[in-house]
């Protein structure tokens, strides 16, 4: 039979990442493409007996439990944040199927086919396609390593009128950029100003490089809540990239109206998130020093990313340039101009080496001539490879006829 799918459904796009992996998957090949984390880092004794101290502790851990979740993890969560300057209690916040849902709900009761919302450039492609499905009218606001520019931000504000902006200002996927504090403060100042809600997303933002007080600025939510006046910040974050994304445990807080209704949005969508995988979770925070274990990746990320970085600079390819990121995933490598990494992907496939072309991380006007490249994934011993296998590819692709065609960055 012909199915006649609905109009949101005929407006899902698939994910660029996930269609990468299918073509890596049981390969030869270094996919430095997904935002994976080592799980070679992952604590699995620590999981192990958390989860059999859960299952040993009553039964009704394998029994349905709240929409908004386990309240022990709540206020287990909520005092790590409050530590990390956002005051908000148990209340303020619902527990999802990792920051992932987050997103999807706060989507699903903001947004009517047409509304405007503003994001980076670039920005979160999951975020693309989440805002697609919904069938947002998406706009970019300019931005550079420090944020997004505040004059072209009000400008959209008034011009667009937009219910959202999205964004990720620490240790941005995919850039790797952080917002400065000054960038930061403008961005809560005139969303308010202009009654905008803001979705802060922040899954890497524990992953620091310098773990020296003060050496990062305040969270958005942290600067709004401490201010006057309403809340405009709603934060999302996870336990995915801190302890393992196969938990599927996330968080999403904000004011107690708003956290009400996507409550009865995920009653919808699942009942609950999972209750085994929550008194784990609690259970390990209990019983497992989580600050240590994030210092111990925060280091090793940090000294594959330094791999990387160094590896990267050495090839001296001309028009080639990235910026360090201070922590996180991700690392933003801009080609010369006349290069389309997308046509220079299935090269590097056949090299032994895959990447993400950074044109499926924009709205709007991409540029084609830039890659995300991830550094947790790959052990230390395979990043020279990889880049020796990128630079291969990139050799072949320079003598072959895709090479000499033009290249358009905005479209």
């Amino acid at each position: 039979m012909k199915i006649n799918f609905s109009t949101a459904a005929q407006h899902l796009g698939s994910s660029a990442v996930r269609e990468i992996l299918k073509v890596t998957q049981g390969k030869n090949i270094i996919s430095l493409a997904g935002g994976l984390p080592g799980e070679e880092l992952f604590p699995m004794q620590a999981v192990r007996d958390a989860y059999n101290r859960a299952l040993a502790a009553d039964t009704s851990a394998l029994q349905y439990g709240l929409t908004e979740g386990y309240l022990p993890l709540r206020e287990q969560i909520a005092a790590r944040l409050t530590g990390q300057g956002i005051a908000v209690s148990a209340s303020d916040m619902i527990l999802t199927t990792g920051s992932q849902q987050a997103l999807d709900l706060l989507c699903k009761i903001m947004l009517d086919p047409g509304d405007s919302v503003l994001v980076e450039a670039p920005t979160y492609l999951a975020a693309l396609q989440v805002l697609g499905s919904y069938r947002a009218d998406i706009h970019t606001v300019k931005s550079d390593e420090h944020g997004m520019l505040p004059d072209h931000l009000e400008e959209q504000l008034r011009i667009q009128r937009p219910k959202l902006l999205y964004a990720v200002p620490t240790f941005n996927n995919p850039s790797g950029a952080t917002w400065s504090r000054e960038r930061r403060e403008q961005t809560v100042e005139l969303c308010r100003r202009y009654n905008v809600l803001i979705l802060e997303d922040n899954p890497y933002g524990e992953i620091t490089f310098d773990d020296a007080q003060g050496a990062y600025p305040p969270t958005l939510a942290a600067i709004d809540r401490s201010g006057e006046g309403e809340s405009c910040v709603v934060y999302t974050g996870t336990f995915s990239k801190i302890v393992a994304p196969g938990l599927r445990t996330g968080w999403i807080i904000g004011p107690p109206e708003l956290i009400q209704v996507i409550t009865k949005a995920k009653q919808a969508a699942d009942l609950h998130s999972s209750a085994i995988d929550q008194r784990a979770l609690s259970e390990l925070l209990h019983n497992f020093d989580l600050e240590e274990h994030i210092r111990l990746i925060s280091r090793e990320y940090h000294s594959r990313m330094k791999l990387l970085s160094g590896e990267l600079a050495s090839r001296g390819w001309e028009g080639t340039h990235f910026l360090k990121p201070r922590g996180g995933m991700f690392l933003w490598l801009t080609l010369a101009e006349h290069i389309n990494a997308a046509k220079l992907l299935p090269y590097a496939v056949r090299q032994g080496v895959a990447f993400v072309p950074g044109e499926v991380f924009y709205s709007e006007q991409p540029h084609r001539n830039t890659m995300r490249l991830n550094f947790t994934h790959t052990p230390p011993e395979l990043m020279q490879i990889a880049v020796q296998r990128l630079d291969e590819a990139l050799n072949i692709y320079g003598q072959s006829a895709e090479a000499s065609q033009p290249i358009a960055q905005a479209d």
